[in-house]
């Protein structure tokens, strides 16, 4: 559905009318397109003194075909700023963020990214602890007062994971990663049974690899195979039969499989098991994107519509997963992805069936990290905000105009935000990012 008010504040009227009366005014995002330089305009990287990881940032950036400066300079307009602050030992060292940053930070640019980089407080001790965990209200922070559409993210790398960064700092200093802001993130180290694989070519990462959407018959399922499949894997796009018609279209056009299955139904994980080890000798990337709403009040809901979105959106989830594990049907090094959402964090009036089970999804992410390390696999979930869908172009304009406006960024995602999101925790790359959810958002002010 078309942004009616952000379309307004780009004509005439608008830009007169908008700033009199102190109304956002959102930017334009710069979505990814295959080709497109990783930034408009060059990074500036800094350190607090006896940071470890300046040096791989630096050689990460160049690596990705991005200038890289080193001193400030006059008239600049930086794509990225980029801050190695694992050097912070003491709260009297968060000097170091204002010594960076406020000679600097009104030079982002459009749609420009901020990325602070520290160590995991909960691996630290003492004051470094207090002074790491302080990063977090500043990256937030820095992220409500940016302007034109630019983004500040916190990655938390431990020790021993220097490099085992890239994916992520290439995702977040991309056009792909849009839609995600004042996000942390938390880079541990690859265990002994996995490994970090560099692709032979960042822009189809997935090559070889397969890969299951499951309610991928339209709108962020839809999105999700799309780019999956852009990304070099062949996608098992999965849905229910009545969207039979609707996901033979989905698989016809990324070049994938069409699968119709309920994967509500008692015997769903051994018939999926078995297909994807007879078809494509088992599965790489398992996203869990199917999902239903049966919204009413608690004391309003019948036991049905209960169930059936607990059925749906969590308890089928945990079944797949328990077979592909103990059928070794998940390939080694593989990825489970959740699709949690706001909900389950800040929760929604109306709506108690569906935020218990997207809760339950970073549940299934927390449970499920310790036990994917061993397989040397992952397991990761998106939150997503208000993104534009057709559910969301149902809801009453005044909500709907809320949704939209209480963010940082001040509009309304899309759904290819969320698949670009996935498809970062997808990477071979991403070995090191394991529990992690992260809020495709636009940094919403509902549940921050």
């Amino acid at each position: 559905m078309a942004d009616r008010y952000q379309q307004f504040t780009k004509s005439p009227i608008g830009r007169f009318v908008v700033p009199k009366l102190g109304l956002p005014s959102p930017t334009p995002l710069r979505r990814y397109t295959p080709g497109q330089p990783a930034l408009d305009g060059p990074a500036l990287v800094g350190a607090a003194p006896n940071g470890r990881l300046e040096k791989t940032l630096t050689s990460q950036l160049a690596d990705a075909g991005i200038e890289v400066r080193t001193e400030a300079a006059d008239g600049t307009k930086y794509g990225a700023l980029v801050f190695d602050a694992t050097g912070i030992k003491d709260p009297k060292d968060l000097r170091e963020l204002h010594k960076f940053f406020h000679p600097v930070i009104r030079k982002v640019g459009t749609c420009g990214r901020v990325v602070v980089v520290g160590t995991p407080p909960e691996l630290a001790g003492g004051r470094e602890r207090i002074a790491q965990r302080a990063l977090e209200g500043f990256t937030r922070s820095v992220g409500k007062e940016l302007k034109r559409g630019a983004t500040a993210q916190l990655v938390y790398v431990a020790e021993g994971a220097e490099d085992a960064t890239e994916s992520t700092l290439r995702f977040l200093l991309s056009a792909k990663s849009a839609f995600v802001d004042g996000q942390v993130i938390r880079v541990g180290t690859v265990p002994a049974t996995g490994k970090t694989q560099v692709p032979a070519n960042w822009e189809k990462p997935l090559e070889g690899k397969i890969a299951l959407v499951t309610g991928a018959s339209r709108g962020i399922g839809a999105a999700i195979a799309e780019v999956l499949a852009r990304d070099g894997a062949h996608v098992v796009a999965l849905d229910i039969p009545a969207q039979g018609g609707d996901l033979s279209q989905v698989a016809n056009k990324i070049g994938g499989s069409a699968l119709q299955l309920d994967i509500t139904a008692a015997d769903a994980p051994e018939k999926l098991a078995t297909y994807l080890t007879e078809r494509h000798g088992g599965v790489d990337v398992v996203v869990h994107n199917a999902g239903i709403t049966r919204d009413k009040t608690l004391g309003n809901m019948t036991e049905g519509g209960w169930d059936a979105v607990l059925a749906v959106n969590l308890n089928s989830q945990l079944a797949v997963n328990d077979k592909l594990l103990a059928g070794k049907v998940l390939n080694e090094g593989g990825r489970i992805i959740g699709v949690s959402s706001i909900a389950g964090i800040a929760g929604n009036v109306g709506q108690t069936n569906y935020a218990t089970t997207k809760a339950g999804v970073i549940g299934m992410v927390d449970d499920g990290a310790a036990r994917l390390a061993e397989h040397g696999g992952t397991i990761n979930a998106v939150a997503p905000g208000f993104i534009e869908t057709k559910m969301t172009a149902a809801v009453p304009v005044v909500i709907r105009e809320a949704g939209r406006r209480l963010a940082s960024l001040a509009q309304g995602g899309l759904p290819v935000d969320v698949a670009e999101t996935i498809a970062w925790y997808a990477n071979p790359a991403s070995a090191a990012v394991n529990g992690n959810v992260v809020r495709v958002c636009g940094q919403a002010l509902i549940g921050a």
